[in-house]
């Protein structure tokens, strides 16, 4: 199936809490005929809106290309929480390329976050930053882990924003009782995903970048000057940039050989008034240790926001809230029967060794994906890597495109049944406790 088209309505955001508290912004017109540009960018998401941000100021004259509308992937239907680091913890990225790449590393990811504030705050965005990432531990064992990781990262780093939290301490902010411990990261903090992203798309058009919303890109012709065909039009442009994370499809095989979609799901409840803060009792947003994560946080009208659950395959379920439903009451048994106004799924991107994957497709064709549930500051990150590569400063993208990407074994072909093995085997690990 085509998970550009299979889930959901063309031209049109899922039904989220998201889409229905987002700043209004009209449709961007579809590409009609061939055209011209310096640089032509397939996606608006963070990548892809970030990218074309950062080359309109620096003057290159840019068309991005949309199937649906801005935001419409995961950009605008994830947990708004914009992370530290990278999605490997820096002790594996020490063993896997060395102190001083893996310091180059985090650094990218301080950058990531101080981008996504400096863009909010530089272009007036709707997306005020709220400060603070619990992260939860499932098993008591792990939080002296968790604690010793928060000391190496302070010691070695210079990173003094964890918050070691034992039970009592988590439990004063989590009000659920399954989680031992585990850290506060004052250095993070959430978003609203969705208004970010429209307010990144509304500077790209304001710097001059030409956007075509339900515009869907069927073939990219690489030469010296590439070909973007389209279902309408086509785009002639000196560089191409493919901004299409979990929604690649067959544009760039090299790419999606890399790269899996998979699906993940989000409820909001009724606004709880009150009983909010029996829930969370500070305006912090919450990732848990279970290997198929559970991640919430509270919304500005007091609605729990939960994200968890899995299903097999690449269809929506018709019932995303009787999914999710199960992991927030685990989490929160206070919750049981509570209303959900909102249900929605949407499809990210993840990698074998869940780093980012920067890849170059073609000598004027560049590629950022796959950012495993990291991606709303890394792939903010991601497109001002972009740019600056296209105006031939390489440097950060060379050092991300020489982490080791293995490709998934068997090719697109097993991708549904590895998707089912692998997805089953981390649920069993969840409920058995191990």
């Amino acid at each position: 199936m085509s998970l550009l088209f299979g889930n959901d309505t063309r031209g049109a955001w899922p039904e989220s809490w998201y889409a229905a508290t987002a700043t209004p912004i009209d449709p961007f017109a579809p590409l009609e005929g061939a055209t011209r540009a310096d640089v032509c960018v397939v996606g608006a998401g963070f990548t892809g809106l970030s990218a074309a941000l950062h080359l309109a100021e620096r003057g290159f004259e840019v068309v991005l290309l949309e199937a649906h509308r801005v935001g419409f992937g995961a950009s605008g239907r994830n947990g708004g929480q914009v992370g530290s680091g990278q999605r490997m913890e820096q002790t594996a990225l020490e063993k896997m390329l060395g102190l001083d790449d893996a310091k180059k590393l985090w650094a990218m990811g301080e950058d990531a976050k101080a981008l996504v504030r400096a863009l909010i705050d530089r272009h007036g965005i709707d997306a005020p930053f709220r400060p603070g990432i619990v992260h939860a531990e499932w098993h008591a064992r792990d939080v002296p882990t968790e604690h010793a990781y928060a000391e190496h990262l302070a010691r070695d780093y210079g990173y003094d924003q964890l918050e070691p939290l034992d039970r009592a301490a988590l439990q004063e902010i989590v009000r659920a009782p399954g989680y031992h411990g585990g850290t506060l990261d004052h250095g993070a903090g959430h978003i609203h995903p969705l208004n970010f992203a429209i307010g990144l798309a509304q500077a790209a058009a304001a710097a001059g970048v030409r956007i075509h919303e339900t515009t869907h890109v069927t073939r990219v012709t690489p030469g010296p000057r590439a070909v973007v065909t389209t279902d309408a039009g086509r785009v002639d442009a000196d560089h191409v940039i493919l901004a299409c994370n979990g929604y690649l499809e067959g544009l760039e095989p090299q790419v999606a050989a890399r790269v899996m979609p998979i699906n993940n799901f989000i409820v909001a409840t009724e606004p709880l008034g009150d009983r909010a803060a029996e829930v969370i009792s500070r305006p912090v947003a919450v990732a848990d240790s279970k290997f198929v994560v559970n991640y919430f946080r509270l919304s500005d009208d007091n609605r729990l926001l939960f994200g968890g659950g899995e299903t097999y395959g690449y269809r929506f379920p018709r019932d995303i809230a009787a999914v999710v439903r199960p992991c927030m009451e685990g989490v929160f048994p206070q919750l049981r029967g509570v209303p959900v106004d909102y249900a929605w799924g949407g499809t990210l991107a993840i990698t074998m060794n869940r780093m980012p994957c920067f890849y170059r497709p073609g000598p004027n064709m560049l590629s950022a994906s796959g950012y495993s549930g990291h991606g709303v500051a890394m792939a903010t990150l991601a497109g001002q890597i972009l740019a600056e590569t296209v105006a031939g400063q390489a440097g950060r993208f060379d050092l991300m495109a020489r982490l080791p990407l293995p490709r998934f074994p068997g090719g697109p072909a097993l991708r549904t049944p590895l998707l089912v093995l692998a997805m089953t085997w981390y649920s069993l690990r969840d409920r058995l406790g191990i």
